[in-house]
């Protein structure tokens, strides 16, 4: 077991002035040995010498990236003793002329790997779509959006079919909902979802909810609507199972004019007019928050999809 390192060694590494000007340098900031080197005025053997000394001692910590090494000072990892003495060094160290010129020079330096960041983003503007892409997928950062939700809420994924979209909200919310009424459906959103202990799939349509009164937060009907023969049925139903203020998001598709969508694809409507959903939801005893067509996928072949945000007034409010 290594021993602990006694005040008299901390002082004899601080008390060489290279080494505290090397440390003052790298509180709170990364700086690579040849950017030492730079700011430093000094050989890259003699910085080298002085870091290993440092990090040997556990004053400063090391980075590797790419072919780079990248050292700073963490002033909170040191312990209660090493934080005492640094703060009586670093005081003294810090006034001199010195340090002046070394922090002028680090700006420099910092600058310069600034140009390089900007320089970088310039040449891949017209390509940084797609770079992100295959770094993290097409819309991954989406997912983390969905951590904005109040982790007490039910939410309820009505027509959920596979259950692809209560995957997605059930690691944010305490508990999910998911109904259909397809047994095949259902079936893959149960193998889908049984990772997750906090998602109830039932059986159900969603013109007869198996959901109690005032029970959810939010409810989701993702791509669902245009599959119902009375819209304002499944709304006003959706109505009851909200809380009070609980609210509605619809996404679905837009007005459009194919025709083989209802032959290929069971679809009962095709799409849907602005003025339509805002009567539906009205006339379902609900209030229209919000209604947007969303900006077109180009991957996609059908036709542009719309959110409607809709909400249950909460009595004697008018919200």
């Amino acid at each position: 077991m290594a021993r602990p390192a006694l005040v008299f060694d901390r002082l004899g590494t601080l008390a060489d002035p290279t080494r505290s000007r090397v440390l003052l340098l790298l509180e709170g900031t990364e700086l690579t040995v040849g950017e030492l080197c730079q700011v430093l005025q000094l050989p890259q053997s003699t910085v080298s010498r002085h870091l290993k000394i440092l990090a040997d001692e556990g004053w400063v910590t090391a980075r590797d990236s790419g072919a780079s090494r990248h050292y700073t000072l963490v002033p909170s990892r040191l312990d209660a003793e090493a934080k005492r003495l640094w703060n009586v060094v670093r005081e003294q160290v810090s006034a001199g002329a010195s340090a002046h010129q070394d922090a002028r020079r680090r700006e420099s330096v910092l600058n310069a790997r600034r140009v390089k960041v900007q320089t970088f983003f310039r040449g891949a503007a017209p390509r940084w779509d797609q770079m992100r892409a295959t770094l993290i997928g097409a819309r991954t950062d989406l997912l983390a959006l969905l951590d904005l939700l109040d982790d007490r809420y039910v939410v309820g994924d009505l027509g959920c079919g596979t259950g692809i979209l209560s995957e997605a909200v059930a690691p944010a919310v305490a508990r999910v909902i998911a109904v259909d009424e397809s047994g095949a459906m259902l079936s893959a959103a149960k193998r889908r979802l049984s990772p997750f202990d906090n998602v109830d799939v039932r059986t159900g349509s969603v013109e007869a909810l198996p959901i109690g009164d005032n029970e959810l937060d939010i409810a989701l009907l993702f791509m669902v609507t245009h599959f119902v023969l009375e819209p304002v049925k499944v709304l006003a139903e959706v109505r009851r199972v909200l809380k009070p203020g609980g609210r509605l998001l619809v996404l679905d598709l837009t007005a459009h004019e194919h025709d083989e969508y209802t032959q290929q694809m069971g679809h009962i409507w095709q799409g849907f007019t602005e003025e339509q959903v805002r009567a539906w939801v009205n006339d379902a005893g609900l209030t229209t928050a919000r209604y947007r067509v969303l900006p077109a996928d180009t991957a996609a072949k059908g036709p542009a999809l719309f959110s409607l945000v809709a909400k249950k007034q909460e009595p004697g409010t008018g919200r």
